[in-house]
This record gives structure tokens, sequence and C-alpha cells, in this order.
């Protein structure tokens, strides 16, 4: 007689933890190109402005961001890479170039290019989808918690596995980062939030950015165009 051997079947917590990671990462948008106008309020240091923002993005490469005014007017062009931040100053024909870690004084150490890309088009930062993260379940949402290096993170991930808050914090450095996702709409096949609110903190540096995207489109043929006139002098 064949003796029968009860399997459990109940799933182990670590190997729930790691489904539901897995389903974070595949409800994130995979894409080559992204395109996007976005009417923005932007205020640095209490100072605001109404801008309209034109990005452009070549996934891993760069992005490119033209930012108009009143009537049309492009004020500045930006262009930022893994390893570089370039910005004209059309308004006062000044123009800044400096290596990425520019960007760290306003937005925190822990912020890189994959940060900056994830954040304008409402993917969940990469390095935060991790099995040593703290996750719960709370009515529709999943919380994910926990620390890296230096910094403290929450993710609130909504239905669709779109995040919907980030937030992180950096106490010994006295810098924090938060970014609101709202609205969500189709875009071509893909989800995006039309409603992004950022709000960085560095010290006594604050800088707010309210974008309400109103057109967007994914792997289009794009073109990056940016140059320095010579008659522009380098600020530091």
């Amino acid at each position: 007689m064949t003796k029968r051997v009860a399997i459990d079947t109940t799933a182990k917590p670590i190997d729930n933890k790691r489904i539901r990671l897995n389903a974070i990462s595949a409800g994130q948008i995979i894409f080559d190109a992204f395109s996007g106008k976005a009417l923005t309020r932007l205020d640095i240091g209490g100072s605001s402005n109404d801008v309209t923002l034109n990005i452009r993005i070549k996934r891993d490469q760069k992005i490119w961001i033209s930012i108009t005014a009143i009537a049309g007017i492009e004020a500045a062009r930006v262009l930022i890479t893994p390893d570089s931040i370039m910005i004209v100053n059309r308004l006062q024909s000044v123009y800044l170039k400096k290596p990425f870690s520019y960007i760290n004084k306003f937005a925190g150490n822990q912020v890189n290019y994959k940060t900056i890309e994830s954040l304008l088009i409402g993917n969940v930062i990469p390095e935060l989808i991790n099995e040593n993260a703290d996750l719960q379940t709370s009515n529709d949402s999943i919380i994910l918690s926990g620390n890296l290096q230096d910094l403290v993170y929450k993710l609130i991930i909504g239905p669709g596995m779109k995040v919907t808050q980030t937030d992180l914090t950096d106490q010994n450095a006295g810098q924090s980062l938060m970014v609101t996702n709202e609205s969500f709409i189709q875009s071509g096949t893909r989800i995006v939030p039309s409603q992004i609110e950022i709000t960085s903190l560095v010290k006594d540096k604050k800088i707010q950015v309210n974008l309400h995207y109103i057109k967007s489109a994914f792997d289009q043929n794009l073109e990056f165009p940016f140059s320095i006139p010579a008659r522009y002098q380098e600020e530091n």
C-alpha cells in the first residue's frame, strides 16, 4: 500500500512577500522613450512661478526639459544625464554645467539619475523594491517601508501596483523628499499619474514642484536639441 505524503500548500511569509514585490516591479511602466507636457508650478525658496514643462526622456540615458513662461517664451532648457546636468538660461544669457552630484545639494544625497526618471513618470524608485523592506497591507494599498543606508523610506502602492506616495528622509543630513501621485490616466497602453507633486527639503533649501500632465506619449521618435550659445557666460 502506497503511503500518502501530505503536502503543505500554505505559502510561507517570505514567499508571499517575494510575490508581492515581484507584482510591484511588474506594475511599473516599461518604456524606451517618454514625452510629456505639464502645466507646472515651481516654488523655489518661496519664489513661485507658473510655467510649462516639455519633458522628453530616453530611458537610462537622458532627460530633456524645456521650460516656457508667459506667451510661450522659452526661459530655460535642461539636459540631465546619469553623469551631468546642464542648464541654459535664455532670459539671463548664462549657462550651468555641473556633474550630477550638483543636484544632490537640492534633492538629497540618495537621489540619482534613475530616481528623477522614475519620479517623472510615476514609477517606484527601483532601489526601494527590495526584500529587506517591511511590507504591510492596508485596505487596497501596500505599504513598503525600511532603511537604505541612512535613508528612511515609506511607499504607498495603490491599485494597479501604482505608487501613490513616496517619503524619503535622511535625518542626519537634514534631507527629505515627498512625492504624491494622483489622478491616474490612460496614456496609450499605460497608466500614468496626471498630477505629480514633489517637495524637496535640504536643510534650509525647499523646492516644490507641482506637475499637471496635459499630454503624454511613449516610445515615439524624439529629438533632444541642446546647445550653448557662444555669447553665453558660465554661471557658478
